[in-house]
């Protein structure tokens, strides 16, 4: 994309706070809305989420319809047809997602199959195939790195064909985003480090990315700031509401800015290892992330070297002669990683994750070089490029 010309898009209300779900009956209200059906899954329904956003709702006055909790961790064509047809035998007439990325990639989805009475989902996958406006949808996330509530984007695993099937449409934007901190007070410290360095590897991605611009730069930063000073407090203080919250919108500001400008390497390793080993998403980021950035340092030193500001502080960053503040940025982020297992296991390398063989890492490299977002990335990458980080990644 020329550097002269750039597209930003974000439509979403965000409503944020530590009474935030308190304020889902107006957002409702003003969409006409009065049977909302809520889609969840059996851990965030377990955990008592969804209890406290229907206590939110019916304690003024609201109704819920039914609560559909069967999506599965990785979201499926199945779930998204039965919840879709629970919406319409039921009446409802809005979503509200109570979840991770899967489920709010499963209510944007169901969406459309609510919207258009039924019918094979399929029909609209890919790039722009929806036409209209769809049905009111509110997202409640309870994670804090997927970005899925400011996202164009669903992603859902299609078992009979094998393959992971995408939508994009700026249609499949939640109406409102809400982001309140007693939703993610219960993740576990694997959890919660894990989706904060997917959020990072957003932010930092975004910043660096081939389509970067001045818009996504700004919730790039402020993104990559707050997981920076918040992510190691939280992790030693759980019950930390305001670092939930911090993170919660750092999570929200880096969907913001890979939605207008894209991922690269990272994400392309990560969905791989993803589809082929399942490591999880955020983890695979985590240890990628420094790697990936010392192979693109030939064409992104400045850009990287900017973030040590957003990493460190005023103060590191004047202090570091500019020529090794990319460096500088890079070490940051791995005393972020190492901070993190530290105190809660998160692997740091391929290795440590116990799920990969080193003798799979040229398979892993050629998978890699077939995913969309490796075109983003601002140096191209080879084969034995990919190969070379998976290398890196390796061990350490």
């Amino acid at each position: 994309m020329s550097k002269e010309y750039f597209e930003f898009v974000c439509p979403v209300k965000m409503v944020a706070g530590f009474r935030a779900l308190e304020h889902i009956p107006f957002e409702l209200d003003t969409r006409g809305s009065v049977r909302p059906m809520i889609v969840s899954d059996k851990g965030v329904v377990g955990a008592g989420l969804v209890d406290i956003v229907v206590q939110a709702i019916t304690s003024a006055g609201g109704q819920v319809g039914p609560v559909f909790d069967d999506v599965p961790p990785d979201s499926s064509m199945d779930a998204v047809n039965a919840g879709a047809a629970i919406y319409l035998e039921s009446g409802c007439d809005a979503i509200i997602a109570v979840g991770g990325g899967s489920v709010m990639d499963t209510a944007k989805a169901m969406n459309i199959m609510a919207t258009e009475g039924g019918g094979d989902p399929r029909r609209y996958a890919g790039y722009n195939n929806l036409k209209h406006r769809l049905k009111p949808y509110i997202a409640v996330p309870t994670t804090a790195g997927t970005g899925s509530e400011v996202t164009a984007i669903s992603v859902i695993k299609d078992t009979d064909a094998g393959m992971k099937t995408f939508y994009f449409s700026q249609f499949l934007l939640p109406d409102v985003a809400v982001l309140d901190p007693r939703m993610t007070l219960k993740l576990p410290p694997m959890i919660t480090a894990a989706t904060a360095m997917d959020a990072m590897t957003h932010a930092v991605e975004a910043f660096t990315c081939l389509a970067k611009n001045p818009l996504s730069d700004a919730y790039a930063e402020a993104a990559v700031g707050r997981i920076a000073k918040w992510l190691v407090p939280v992790l030693q203080n759980p019950d930390d509401a305001r670092g939930r919250l911090e993170l919660a919108q750092a999570a929200a500001m880096a969907g913001i800015a890979f939605s207008n400008s894209p991922v690269g390497l990272v994400h392309a390793l990560a969905h791989t290892i993803g589809a082929m080993y399942g490591v999880h998403h955020g983890a695979a980021n985590s240890i990628f992330l420094p790697y990936v950035l010392e192979f693109n340092l030939p064409a992104s030193r400045a850009e990287i070297g900017e973030l040590l500001f957003h990493l460190a502080g005023a103060e590191d960053f004047a202090g570091t002669p500019v020529e090794r503040r990319a460096e500088a940025a890079i070490a940051r982020i791995v005393e972020l990683k190492e901070a993190a297992h530290a105190i809660c296991g998160l692997p740091r390398t391929l290795a440590e994750t116990g799920k990969i063989q080193k003798e799979d890492l040229p398979k892993i490299a050629e998978a890699s070089l077939d995913d969309g977002t490796v075109v983003m990335n601002p140096v191209d990458v080879t084969f034995e490029d990919a190969l070379a980080v998976l290398e890196r990644a390796w061990g350490g």
